[in-house]
C-alpha cells in the first residue's frame, strides 16, 4: 500500500532567490523535477499528485523563474496520517530560447546553488520522448553523476509516439544519453502511463522519517 497520499498535495511556498529558502525540516525528504521549458514539467507533477492545476501550466516556456515546493500527505505505517510527508520541488525550466541571458544566468544558479545543497534526495529529470536529449539535458545528466545525486529520467510526452516510433527512439536513447544503467520511465500526462510506477519510484528511493515523531 502507497504511504504517500498523493491525494494530498498543497502549495507550501515560491522562492526566486536560493538565499530565501528555509532550511529543509529534517522530516520531509525533498523530490526535485527538473528539464528543459516545455518539456510537461508542471502536467507532470499536476498529473503526479492526482490534481488538475497544482502546478501551473503556461502557455508561455521560460516564465517559470521560481523553486516552487508543495507538500503531500503521508501516512504512517499503521495507516494514520502523518504530519510529514515529502516536498516535491519544482525546479525553474531551462533552455527556452526566448529567455535573455541574465535571467538564463539567474535560473542557472538558482538550481545549481538547490543541487549542490544536498537537500534533493532524489531528482526526476525529464525529457522529451519525441525528440534526442539536448545538450542541457546531458548537461543536466552529468552535474547529477558527478555529484551522486540519485535521479530518475521520466520520458514524457510518450502519448504523442507510435509503436514504431517509441521502438526507434528507445534505440536511440542507448547512444544519445552517454550513460548505462539508467532509471527510465516512459511517462504520459494525457493517458496516464508511468504514473503508477515513476509514484512506486520516488516511494522506495526517498527516506521518511515519520516514525520518529
Amino acid at each position: 500500500m502507497s504511504r504517500i497520499n498523493w491525494n494530498k498535495a498543497e502549495i507550501f511556498a515560491s522562492y526566486g532567490q536560493f538565499p530565501q529558502i528555509p532550511a529543509g525540516e529534517a522530516n520531509r525528504a525533498e523530490v526535485a523535477f527538473s528539464g528543459r521549458s516545455n518539456v510537461g514539467k508542471s502536467s507532470l507533477i499536476n498529473k503526479l499528485l492526482n490534481r488538475r492545476s497544482l502546478a501551473r501550466v503556461s502557455s508561455k516556456p521560460g516564465k517559470t523563474i521560481t523553486i516552487n515546493f508543495f507538500t503531500t500527505g503521508w501516512l504512517k505505517s499503521d495507516s494514520t496520517p502523518s504530519p510529514n510527508g515529502i516536498y516535491i520541488v519544482d525546479l525553474p525550466g531551462y533552455g527556452y530560447a526566448k529567455t535573455a541571458k541574465s535571467e538564463k544566468e539567474r535560473f542557472g544558479e538558482l538550481t545549481e546553488r538547490y543541487l549542490k545543497s544536498g537537500r534533493a534526495g532524489l531528482l526526476v529529470q525529464l525529457i522529451d520522448f519525441r525528440h534526442p536529449p539536448t545538450e542541457d539535458d546531458l548537461m543536466m545528466l552529468d552535474f547529477m553523476k558527478q555529484k551522486e545525486i540519485p535521479f530518475v529520467i521520466a520520458l514524457t510526452k510518450a502519448d504523442k509516439l507510435r509503436k514504431k516510433q517509441r521502438e526507434a527512439r528507445r534505440e536511440a536513447l542507448k547512444g544519445e544519453l552517454q550513460f548505462n544503467d539508467l532509471e527510465i520511465i516512459e511517462f504520459s500526462a494525457e493517458t496516464g502511463e508511468g504514473v503508477l510506477e515513476l509514484r512506486k519510484f520516488i516511494e522506495k528511493s526517498v527516506i521518511l522519517q515519520d516514525e520518529q515523531t
